[in-house]
């Protein structure tokens, strides 16, 4: 009775050791099989494959389904951040560009990119993550009112006295500038003066009453004044005269290459533009255009008449 009564608990003992080491198999076997694939996987040929997991490349496919196939290490300066099926890593981003003024801030692992920042007493205005180009910070003679980061410039304290520099600086402009109208007008002035044709005297003034030249009819001479006194002065005689320049450059344009016809032509239409007076009137003309040997040359044709 007693043995019977050990036997018992010994049975039940161990049918509960047993479905206990069932269970733990069952749920080892799954373990395994979901730990196969633990960063993913991607399909090849018709079958599926493990991806390689993150800081690595793939160098060859697998060749079981649901099993990795031959994944390596990235080499240096080089990185995979994610899992992947790609046959390379990627080139680790550089903090030595020239000029760019970048330090490293996190180095570059197989799996982790470098991060740069800049580097000190610069920022960067780009405003973004990551930096290219990193500036100096601006240097504050006057004291700094907000200081330099890694993404704002200083703010300078506010220089006194500065509407005072504009206020000068205005007035100095004015005053340069009206100077240089001043000069500019006095330039003008001068230039006009100094070109400006005088008038030539009428036959009613003082002046050509007490002239020696005689009042004579230039018709039977004027291919002899013409002769002396030339096309480039008889020009100056015309303009004295107030004659329009459209009336000199016709006498030029119907003789062309011909100075003694242009002179004589332009002489005959001034001697009929200044009437009885127009001896006196030419030969006052080419003295006060300082042609007082044609002058001279002309009062003797006049005076042979």
């Amino acid at each position: 009775m007693a043995a019977a009564s050990t036997g018992f608990p010994v049975w039940c003992i161990s049918c509960v050791l047993v479905s206990l080491l069932a269970h733990v198999a069952t749920s080892a076997a799954e373990g395994n099989s979901s730990l196969t694939c633990v960063d993913g996987i991607y399909e090849h040929g018709g079958g599926i494959c493990c991806l390689c997991g993150a800081g690595q490349y793939l160098k060859e496919h697998c060749t079981t389904s649901e099993q990795y196939g031959e994944c390596e290490l990235c080499t240096r300066n080089t990185y995979r951040s994610l899992p992947n099926s790609l046959d390379s890593c990627e080139p680790c981003t550089s903090c030595s560009q020239p000029n760019a003024n970048l330090v490293v801030k996190q180095a570059c692992t197989s799996a982790i990119d470098a991060k740069c920042q800049c580097k000190k007493d610069h920022y960067c205005s780009s405003g973004t993550e990551t930096c290219i180009i990193c500036n100096p910070c601006k240097e504050c003679p006057k004291g700094i009112k907000v200081a330099c980061t890694s993404n704002n410039n200083t703010v300078c304290n506010e220089i006194e006295g500065k509407p005072h520099i504009g206020l000068i600086m205005g007035i100095v402009a004015i005053l340069v500038i009206g100077l240089g109208l001043l000069a500019l007008f006095y330039i003008r002035k001068r230039y006009q003066r100094r070109h400006q044709i005088p008038s030539v005297p009428s036959a009613a003034d003082p002046e050509m009453q007490h002239l020696a030249a005689p009042v004579v009819d230039l018709q039977p001479h004027l291919s002899d004044i013409a002769d002396i006194i030339g096309w480039r002065d008889m020009q100056v005689v015309a303009l004295r005269s107030r004659m329009e320049n459209a009336t000199i450059e016709s006498c030029r344009l119907d003789h062309p290459h011909n100075s003694q016809e242009q002179t004589l032509q332009l002489l005959q239409i001034w001697v009929e533009s200044q009437g009885n007076e127009a001896s006196r009137i030419l030969i006052q003309s080419l003295q006060n255009s300082s042609r007082r040997g044609k002058a001279e040359k002309v009062k003797d044709i006049l005076s042979r008449s």
